[in-house]
């Protein structure tokens, strides 16, 4: 398959995915009080990323393994830090311009437990085996391609995820959610997205940039414990 191939053809089916996943999410009602609606739109999604790494896998050459101890501080750590210090400098701006601030809805919708369990586990898994198990994946051969960012490479497949990756949030717009809260997310989740393909990259191993996604949501799932939560995702 040439490079330009796996472009097209890894952004074509990735969206199909996550669009084919957000129909199912808002048709299909399970009616369970412990579920939310994320439930089936995420676990859709899940499916659909195995059939394509398992139907494509001669071209993604996906691995997942536990991680070692001693290499998961740096991911943990700069996958935090990206929540920290992006939502309270965009937050620090909107408050400067007059801008009120606006908490993510799932925080209406959803117990501790269930961001625990739906957002911080389940969506993190999901959406890291996705957006980079398999299009970061499928757009390997292109990483000889990027550009240096404090004195790090960051490949041409780790930017490309981590561009669609932030544009999948856009689904938003969907939920009612303002245009302030909109552009931080959309921030948040592109730095996070180069955080977690650059984990993966380095140790060809998803679970690293699971790892990273988790510790991003970290802060959201500490918000949600103490019920003053305005940041995260």
């Amino acid at each position: 398959m040439k490079n330009s191939e796996r472009v097209i053809y890894g952004l074509l089916l990735t969206i199909i995915a996550f669009l084919l996943a957000g129909f199912a999410g808002g048709k299909i009602t399970l009616n369970l009080q412990l579920v939310p609606s994320s439930f089936v739109n995420h676990s859709v999604m899940f499916i659909l990323s195995i059939v394509l790494i398992g139907s494509l896998r001669k071209y993604v050459n996906y691995k997942i393994a536990w991680p070692k101890f001693k290499k998961i501080w740096k991911p943990i750590l700069f996958g935090f830090l990206s929540a920290v210090i992006i939502n309270s400098l965009i937050e620090v701006i909107g408050n400067a311009c007059g801008i009120e601030s606006e908490h993510h809805y799932v925080f209406d919708v959803m117990s501790p437990l269930q961001f625990f369990l739906f957002i911080f586990i389940l969506a993190s898994v999901t959406e890291e085996v996705l957006f980079r198990g398999f299009l970061q994946n499928i757009l390997n051969p292109l990483r000889a391609k990027g550009i240096k960012l404090f004195k790090r490479h960051i490949s041409l497949p780790v930017i490309i995820g981590a561009i669609v990756f932030s544009l999948a949030h856009l689904i938003l717009i969907a939920s009612g959610a303002g245009a302030y809260f909109i552009f931080r997310t959309l921030v948040f989740t592109f730095v996070l997205g180069l955080i977690a393909g650059y984990y993966q990259e380095k140790y060809d191993n998803n679970a690293y940039a699971i790892i990273v996604h988790m510790s991003g949501n970290l802060m959201g799932l500490i918000g949600a414990m103490i019920g003053t939560a305005n940041l995260g995702i």
